[in-house]
């Protein structure tokens, strides 16, 4: 393409030229493996309930990542998402199938995780949109994009101390236009996952909408 030509791609990791992650930097790619937590996908030595999830009685099924946010997947999420990478978000869209596709979760449709209007204004794309909808025609599934509506433009997850704070940060913060999901299972797409409320709360939206199931799937989660 001519773009490449005056703007070559290069490596997010190591700066090599040729693409946004090479060969070397992807085999090298901070992998989240067994045993983890059966519900929020956090590494758990016992591969039983983590501590944070004993007791939480959450509305999604579970949440799974393929990678720790470090490293160059942390420099990946974000140049798509703070730089307007945007061009990136087919190479991240190809590891997520890849994950998916090894391991397989119930699902009717893919929804992302919506951004409250004021900040995809701002930023003029939704990164979660992106890759689910990247996921979704890779893997022939329709994506429902507008069905959740982020409603309370709350603070950023990652500013929030306490998981505590990260549930209260999001009550009450999404809730569907419709009930055109009723019955479906859906799996929740987002770019990465702190401590799961978010992907909690837009369950809690969904089902209450109908949703028979609501699993959480990113690409990367912080442990």
């Amino acid at each position: 393409m001519l773009c490449d030509l005056f703007f070559p791609r290069q490596c997010v990791g190591c700066g090599k030229l040729g693409s946004f992650l090479c060969s070397d930097c992807c085999r090298g790619l901070p992998r989240i493996v067994t045993p983890f937590c059966p519900k929020c996908g956090r590494p758990e030595s016992s591969g039983n309930l983590c501590h944070s999830c004993w007791g939480w009685q959450s509305n999604v099924e579970g949440i799974r990542s393929p990678f720790r946010f470090e490293g160059v997947v942390r420099k990946s999420i974000y140049a798509l998402k703070y730089h307007n990478l945007k061009a990136i978000s087919p190479t991240l869209c190809q590891l997520l199938v890849e994950y998916f596709e090894a391991n397989p979760l119930p699902v009717h449709v893919l929804v992302p995780v919506p951004l409250h209007p004021r900040r995809l204004r701002e930023r003029g794309y939704n990164q979660s949109g992106l890759l689910a909808c990247g996921l979704g025609k890779l893997v022939g599934l329709p994506v429902s994009e507008d069905c959740l509506t982020r409603s309370k433009d709350s603070q950023p997850q990652a500013r929030t101390v306490s998981a505590e704070d990260r549930r209260s940060n999001v009550v009450e913060a999404f809730y569907c236009r419709d009930r055109m999901l009723e019955g479906k299972q859906v799996v929740l797409v987002d770019d990465v996952c702190t401590s799961g409320a978010t992907l909690d709360a837009c369950a809690m939206a969904l089902k209450h909408a109908g949703a028979v199931s609501v699993w959480g799937l990113t690409l990367a989660r912080e442990v």
